[in-house]
């Protein structure tokens, strides 16, 4: 069962070199408690790992959200002109996945494959590019078996044994050998807390609180009495009663499966090597899991993540998304609502290490980006009489963009402060597009209004929401942009019955006849149409 495969868009931002703009990046580091200048391991290039599913269910929007942050991450060191090796694993082997198969009458790997595809099909969805590789945890069993040799090896593990000397197939991190045990979730106590840690960790588990955490409920395995230390944790679990022949393998520690935390770090040492970049995943994996896989990884003499980042969780009022509480909110329930773009405009509305509550103004909110985004697109196509291709539109350096969209970037991906950055381009673009009949010089003013959209659909791209682009086009979130400057005859029609509409409208008006004019607009609304009334007569958008 393994998936080992070719790279896939190790870089769409089509630049030829690293921009200037990227000696201004700063990123934020879980470990340090600060953010720092982000300085690349290997010039140009950027290794990047984020813990994926555990495929054991349907994917709920919490999950989404982490995906779509770092997704956005990635884009950015795109368009920075970096070559991006991104890593996101799949957890296919898990004590859930094996109860929940039994409990449905399925064969395990059978469950696994197919929330595996349905987490797939999510995030083709929401436009989240797809991994350089997507490594499943069974595909790298012998990487794991040979990882957990160095461990025990370096002293830094050991067998469980029975009465007679053998191995049960349990075997545990030593945490007592290990003194740098607790860096990353900071319980060594060698960097300062600053405001945004003091949440983090308050809301995380981590070393000093354990016990029953709602959110990380403990592995039985992590309970057994024949534990050194109630800190250490499996690396190598010996198989349960229930447990499927076909969910064992057998090592020279016994027969059994590995623990949750050995995957990952096998599976970042095969595809990323020594020391890599950036090792990312949601708030909850911050203890136990990414400060077990930090240990057990410098424990087998290899260089661990030089950064951590950590998204924040979606929340239903205050309380953390999770199926396990009863409240995450499935995929395909919330896309039967909404629309894909709005979706993920929602879920990327502010930077990844805050809290994003999810609530009907949060909709909304997103809902009326959509406008304004799609109106200005369709409007300055319009105008210009095309639309730019995407090939123009991935080329586009970040030197070339908004100083103030760069500067939000470029401040551990400030997506308010970026969004914020590209509705003031689309107000300066509509004030061109205000202007263009009065322009004298029409030629010159039709390409401000070019260079205002080509940027604005840069921007947009850089965090995944280019109307223009895929999977917007198909899902049919481009609406009247994608028909701006091209062949639609479903376009067209509809153009002309407004236009009929506006043009009686304008009449109206003229003779003063308002309350006429104004149930023109109300019926226009009703349909789905939104008007926007300017010097040189009024135009149309969908909603």
């Amino acid at each position: 069962m393994t998936n080992t495969q070719e790279p896939q868009n190790t870089n769409t931002s089509g630049a030829l070199a690293v921009a200037k703009a990227a000696a201004g990046l700063k990123l934020y580091d879980t470990a340090s408690h600060a953010v720092s200048s982000f300085t690349p391991i290997k010039p140009g290039q950027v290794g990047i790992y984020v813990c994926g599913a555990t495929v054991q269910s349907s994917p709920h929007i919490g999950h989404i959200r982490a995906a779509v942050a770092f997704d956005v991450v990635r884009r950015w060191f795109e368009r920075l002109g970096y070559k991006v090796t991104f890593v996101r694993n799949v957890t296919d082997i898990d004590d859930k996945i094996l109860d929940k198969a039994a409990a449905a009458g399925q064969q395990w790997w059978e469950r696994a494959y197919i929330y595996e595809r349905e987490f797939t099909e999510a995030y083709s969805k929401l436009g989240v590019e797809p991994p350089t590789y997507e490594p499943r945890a069974t595909g790298h069993m012998i990487d794991m078996i040979d990882l957990i040799k160095k461990i025990i090896d370096n002293g830094h593990a050991y067998v469980v044994r029975d009465t007679d000397g053998n191995p049960t197939g349990n075997v545990y991190f030593d945490v007592a050998s290990w003194p740098h045990y607790g860096e990353l979730t900071h319980q060594k106590q060698t960097a300062v807390s600053d405001a945004a840690s003091e949440v983090t960790d308050a809301m995380g588990p981590s070393v000093d609180n354990a016990g029953n955490d709602k959110y990380n409920p403990v592995d039985p395995a992590d309970m057994s009495p024949d534990k050194h230390d109630p800190r250490d944790f499996a690396l190598w679990k010996a198989p349960k009663d229930s447990d499927p022949l076909d969910a064992r393998w057998n090592t020279p520690f016994g027969t059994g499966r590995p623990g949750w935390h050995i995957e990952c770090s096998a599976m970042s040492h095969r595809y990323l090597k020594d020391m890599f970049d950036i090792h990312g995943g949601g708030l909850d994996l911050r203890f136990p899991h990414h400060e077990n896989e930090m240990a057990q990884t410098r424990a087998a003499g290899y260089d661990s993540a030089a950064r951590w980042m950590h998204s924040a969780w979606v929340t239903a009022k205050g309380e953390k998304m999770s199926k396990s509480l009863g409240n995450g909110l499935s995929v395909p329930a919330v896309l039967a609502e909404h629309s894909a773009w709005v979706v993920r405009y929602a879920l990327g509305s502010v930077q990844y290490r805050s809290m994003l509550e999810w609530s009907d103004q949060t909709h909304a909110e997103a809902q009326s980006a959509y406008d304004r985004v799609a109106n200005f697109i369709e409007r300055a196509g319009a105008a210009v009489g095309e639309q730019p291709s995407r090939e123009e539109i991935m080329a586009i350096s970040a030197d070339a963009l908004p100083a103030d969209f760069v500067a939000a970037m470029n401040d551990d991906i400030n997506v308010s402060g970026a969004s914020a950055a590209i509705f003031t381009a689309i107000r300066s673009g509509n004030t061109l597009l205000s202007k263009l009949a009065d322009r004298a010089d029409s030629d010159v003013a039709k390409a401000e209004v070019r260079e205002a959209l080509v940027n604005v659909r840069a921007m947009l791209d850089t965090l995944g929401l280019d109307p223009l682009a895929e999977p917007w086009v198909s899902d049919g979130a481009a609406g009247g942009a994608a028909g701006a400057g091209a062949d639609s005859a479903e376009h067209d029609a509809l153009d002309k019955l407004v236009s009929e509409q506006l043009a009686e409208r304008a009449e109206a008006r003229k003779a003063k006849d308002f309350a006429r004019a104004d149930a023109i607009r109300d019926a226009l609304g009703a349909a789905g149409i939104a008007i926007e009334d300017g010097p040189q007569g009024s135009t149309w958008s969908l909603k």
